[in-house]
This record gives C-alpha cells, sequence and structure tokens, in this order.
C-alpha cells in the first residue's frame, strides 16, 4: 500500500508540469486584450501575432532539447529545470513594463511547456507498472486540462468585470499581469515538491549500463533514424502531429471567433468557452478509467472516427448557417471525444512505444513534431477560416481525422497490460 501511495504521489508531482502547460498556455488568450493595450500593439497585427507565438517557439526549443538533457543529466533534473523556468516567466511575465523583456519572459515559460511535455509522461511511464501506467500517464494530460480550465476562470472573472471603465482601466494596467501571476503558486509548489522524487529507475539503469559498457554511446538523432526504428518512429511522429491537426486545439485558441461564428454575443462568450474547459475536465476523467479498460488502440480509433463525424456535421452547420445551442453541442461534444480519446491517449502512446535506450530523444522529437504540429495549425486557422470560411475549415478537418482512423487501423498496436520490455520486443524488429 505505501508503494502504491508513493507511486501516486511522484506521479502527481510530475504530472504537475502538465497542469502548468496547460495554464501557461491558455492564459495569455485572456491577457491578450488588456496587454495590447498596456503596450500599444493592439492595432499592430505583427506584434500580436509575434506576442502570442513567442512562447511557442520556446515550446519548440525546449522540446528539441530535453531529450539529450534527459538521457545526459536524468529525468528528475529536466523537472526540477522545468518547474524554474515555469516560476520565473510567471513573475517575469507580470513585472516586466517593455514589450521586448515580455516576450523574453514568454519564451523563457515556452522552454519549460516544451520541456515538461516530453519529461513528465516519459518519467511517469517509467515508473509505473504496466497495469497502472496508462491511467498514470492519463494523470498528466488531467492535470492539462485542469490547467486550462484554471486559466479559463482566471481569465473569464477579470475579463467579464471590464465592462466597467474603471474595471478596464485597471486591468490594462494590472489586471493581465495577475492573470500570470497567479501561475506562481502552482510553479512554486511544483519546484519544491520536485526535490522529494527519485530518478526515473529506467534512467539509472541505462547510467549503469553505460558505465559497464564505456564504448556503448548514448542514442543520438543518428540511432534515432535507423531502419529498425522506423516503423515505431513513424507512427509516434504521426500521433504526435494528428493529436494537433485533428482541430480542435483550434477551439482553445480561437473559441471567441468560433462561437461568434455561432451566433453568440460578447456576453456568452467567456461562458461558453468555460463550459468548454469544464467538459474537458470531466471526460478526462473518463479517460483515466476507459483506458485501461478499452485500450489505447480503441480510444484512438473512437478518437479520429467521432471527431471525423462531428466535425463534418459541425461543418454542414455553419454552411447552413445554424446558430444557438446546437453548436454548442457540437462543440462539447468534439471536446468531450478529445478529453477521453486523443488528449491522453496520445501521450501514453508516445510513452509507452519506444525502447529505453532511445526514449529520451524519440520523446523529445515526437514532442517537437507536435509542438510544430501546434504551431502550423494555430497560424493556419485564420487563413483557412478566410478563405475557407468555417465550414470549410470544419470540413478539412473532418478529412484529416478520416485519413488518420485509416492510418491508425492499419498501423497503431495495443499496449495495454504489457511491460515496456515486451513492447519492446514486439515493435522493434
Amino acid at each position: 500500500m505505501t508503494s502504491r501511495r508513493f507511486i501516486y504521489f511522484i506521479c502527481s508531482v510530475s504530472a504537475m508540469g502538465g497542469l502548468l502547460f496547460g495554464y501557461d498556455w491558455v492564459v495569455i488568450g485572456g491577457a491578450k486584450p488588456f496587454y495590447e493595450l498596456y503596450f500599444g500593439i493592439n492595432n499592430d497585427e505583427i506584434l500580436q501575432g509575434v506576442a502570442m507565438s513567442t512562447a511557442l517557439v520556446g515550446c519548440l526549443f525546449g522540446a528539441m532539447t530535453a531529450g539529450a538533457l534527459a538521457d545526459r543529466f536524468g529525468r528528475k533534473p529536466l523537472l526540477t529545470l522545468a518547474a524554474v523556468l515555469f516560476t520565473v516567466s510567471a513573475v517575469a511575465t507580470g513585472a516586466f513594463n517593455d514589450f521586448t523583456s515580455f516576450n523574453v519572459a514568454r519564451f523563457i515559460g515556452g522552454i519549460g511547456i516544451g520541456v515538461a511535455s516530453a519529461l513528465s509522461p516519459m518519467y511517469i511511464a517509467e515508473v509505473t507498472p504496466a497495469h497502472i501506467r496508462g491511467r498514470m500517464v492519463s494523470l498528466n494530460q488531467m492535470t492539462i486540462v485542469l490547467g486550462i480550465l484554471a486559466a479559463q476562470i482566471v481569465n473569464m472573472l477579470l475579463a467579464r468585470d471590464s465592462l466597467q471603465a474603471e474595471t478596464q482601466a485597471w486591468n490594462v494596467a494590472w489586471g493581465w499581469r495577475w492573470m500570470f501571476w497567479a501561475e506562481t503558486i502552482p510553479a512554486a509548489l511544483f519546484l519544491v515538491l520536485s526535490f522529494f522524487i527519485p530518478e526515473s529507475p529506467v534512467y539509472l539503469q541505462l547510467k549503469a549500463t553505460t558505465k559497464s559498457q564505456p564504448t556503448k554511446e548514448k542514442a543520438g538523432l543518428e540511432e534515432l533514424f535507423q531502419h529498425k526504428y522506423g516503423r515505431v518512429l513513424l507512427l509516434g511522429l504521426f500521433i504526435a502531429v494528428f493529436q494537433q491537426w485533428c482541430g480542435t486545439n483550434v477551439i482553445f485558441n480561437y473559441a471567441e471567433e468560433i462561437f461568434k461564428g455561432a451566433g453568440f454575443d460578447v456576453n456568452g462568450l467567456f461562458i461558453q468557452i468555460v463550459i468548454t474547459g469544464i467538459a474537458n475536465v470531466i471526460f478526462t476523467f473518463v479517460a483515466l478509467y476507459a483506458i485501461e479498460r478499452w485500450g489505447r488502440r480503441t480510444l484512438m480509433l473512437i478518437g479520429a472516427g467521432g471527431l471525423g463525424l462531428i466535425y463534418l456535421t459541425l461543418g454542414t452547420c455553419y454552411f447552413a448557417h445554424v446558430q444557438g445551442v446546437a453548436m454548442v453541442v457540437l462543440v462539447v461534444a468534439a471536446i468531450s471525444i478529445y478529453a477521453m480519446t486523443l488528449g491522453p491517449v496520445t501521450w501514453t502512446l508516445l510513452a509507452e512505444i519506444f525502447p529505453h535506450r532511445i526514449r529520451g530523444v524519440a520523446m523529445a522529437s515526437c514532442t517537437f513534431a507536435l509542438w510544430v504540429g501546434c504551431c502550423t495549425l494555430t497560424f493556419s486557422f485564420p487563413s483557412m477560416n478566410a478563405g475557407l470560411g468555417s465550414s470549410g475549415t470544419f470540413w478539412v478537418y473532418s478529412a484529416i481525422c478520416a485519413i488518420a482512423f485509416v492510418f491508425l487501423f492499419r498501423n497503431c498496436p495495443e499496449t495495454k497490460g504489457k511491460s515496456l520490455e515486451e513492447l519492446e520486443k514486439e515493435l522493434v524488429k
């Protein structure tokens, strides 16, 4: 019992990286109208884009370097580093008074997101036994959606009060700062607790193996791209990019545009956004149980197929100018399916399918690909929405989901209940 409680504790601490990942990723959407006025960039689309994308660039950098650093220094020090970066960024982003320093602070936070998104699920997979591994890795996704919901609630509480002129002036001067500063509390807690978790036993085993065989170098990109890893690497890269390009995350990044297109006014926007956040949390809880009962492959197929049908319907409704509650139901349904399938299962599969020797660099490479997918999705949506309309855009996402369903049906293995060693023998030949 004590051993299981300790496993739950260390997994929960590692998953706090996901909480901060979710909060930091979404909070800027609520702060956006206020810091843009403060920095005087409300009429400069280029600088607005810079402010929104700086953290994403940091994510790419953090994800790209996390694997090599984790293999060299260990998983635990990298989790502590991520906590430091989150804490520094949370304090500095709200404290700086010039636009350049603001973006430097956002970049630092982005590095933390990149590191945490690669290391947290990998660490959890390496410290948990096979029969609860899926549930524990999914805990990382649960904390991500809790972080998203927390940011949405903080944004709503401040933004709704901004309807009054006096409060609007306070928000421009201070409100956006407190949105970022609120992250300091969980970031500091993550930093303190990271000193109380052990190093991953897989890393310790790899380190001992390297010492006993000095000529055996650590795995790098050159080894990762060897033919024997081709199948598993292609699968990892595909599911990482598809998790983003399935289209669900545009609902979080561009919720205002989506709900306005569905006929909602400003007063209803933040309420609808929080509703999506609540659905996200509820169905991620469902995933914690479904992932060990239904299996990873089944849930991935349900996610791809279900989202494909919903986006086909959603695009048709936009084309027919349907508005109101029906559109909210479809959006919430999309969020719900994503939350119990592609959201958590992607991270679980990425943490499971790679052999010990290349897991660090493979996870980093797939996480880097995931963030490239996030960047391209985020930047392409406004152009697609303007050129194809909301209907055409969601039809494109529906087609992507259909293609992914076929690929996953042919290539995605079932990993439920199998040890990491068994999976290595099965997937690497």
